[in-house]
């Protein structure tokens, strides 16, 4: 209740927006009647609205002349801030619009650094093949961050090896494929369609790192079979395994995406008579606003891998 010794103040009146649609139109119009065209209104309801938004003022915005409104130096002053306003609004509005149209869609990717390499350029091509340009925004990192950074929701889409999903996402298994040998061009083995176990006994063999679960499937393969290889190299990255062997320096088994990307006149691809199997699982975060763009993107990562497949 109010103090009985404060003078009685009401609602200050607000000019609405309504009003100053009414007054953009007379402006750019020069009339009512043209300002009424403009809002698909009628005369005297634009009339009205500015009698209405001038009493609210405490002064006119214009003067009447021979059927014409002729603005006051306050209209003129308006004006320009009204002018500055719309300008926002329209930008807003063609945001909002563009938002709905798939060429401006941003999808961000987060990807291990070798699927970067040998998956997604192939993929992304099929989707704008497919379905016009597509902005997307790709990073890379290694697990755990990988894993980390799409818990955190700050990703549209992962993909990583792992098919154990992170808090706060869900795994979807790609198609999967095998691992395959690359081998120097012109070296012995190259002359075989597919490759044994037992024809990698006594070569100089480039590993992945000891604490790589891909190696340690290898490594388990030739141990069960009694196979022993010279391991004299290793490296956490299959590209850093492919250029190795592109320069003479031993055989190897990698990822099929990796060396479908490396292969070339110094390296050549041999598929495995036994099977270490390799698959990719996108990783789609359950928190984060959708991109309904980001399922165009997956289904093409899915048709490229079972393209390799």
């Amino acid at each position: 209740m109010q103090d009985p010794a404060l003078p009685h103040t009401s609602p200050e009146p607000r000019i609405s927006h309504r009003h100053l649609e009414v007054f953009r139109a007379l402006m750019l119009s020069g009339s009512a009647t043209g300002a009424a065209q403009m809002l698909y209104s009628s005369q005297p309801t634009v009339s009205r609205e500015l009698a209405r938004m001038e009493s609210l003022l405490g002064y006119a915005l214009f003067e009447r002349a021979q059927g014409r409104l002729r603005p006051t130096a306050r209209a003129l002053s308006l004006w320009a801030e009204v002018q500055r306003s719309w300008q926002g609004l329209d930008r807003v509005v063609e945001h909002a619009l563009a938002l709905g149209r798939p060429h401006q869609a941003r999808i961000n990717v987060l990807c291990l650094p070798a699927l970067s390499h040998a998956l997604l350029p192939a993929a992304l091509a099929r989707l704008h093949a497919e379905h016009g340009p597509v902005a997307v925004s790709v990073a890379t990192q290694e697990a755990p961050l990988l894993q980390e950074w799409m818990a955190a929701q700050r990703y549209d889409l992962g993909l990583a090896e792992l098919a154990e999903a992170p808090p706060g996402t869900r795994a979807l298994a790609l198609p999967a494929m095998d691992e395959v040998a690359v081998l120097p061009a012109g070296h012995a083995l190259a002359a075989r369609p597919v490759l044994e176990v037992a024809d990698f006994a006594g070569e100089s063999f480039v590993s992945l790192a000891r604490d790589d679960p891909y190696r340690q499937q290898i490594d388990a393969v030739f141990e069960q079979a009694g196979v022993q290889r010279q391991l004299h190299l290793e490296t956490h990255s299959a590209v850093a395994v492919c250029a190795m062997v592109q320069h003479g320096l031993g055989v190897a088994i990698v990822n099929p995406l990796t060396a479908r990307a490396c292969a070339g006149p110094q390296l050549v691809v041999r598929p495995l008579a036994f099977s270490i199997p390799f698959q990719v699982h996108a990783l789609l975060p359950l928190h984060r606003p959708a991109v309904a763009e980001v399922q165009w993107l997956v289904d093409a990562l899915a048709a490229e891998v079972a393209a390799v497949g």
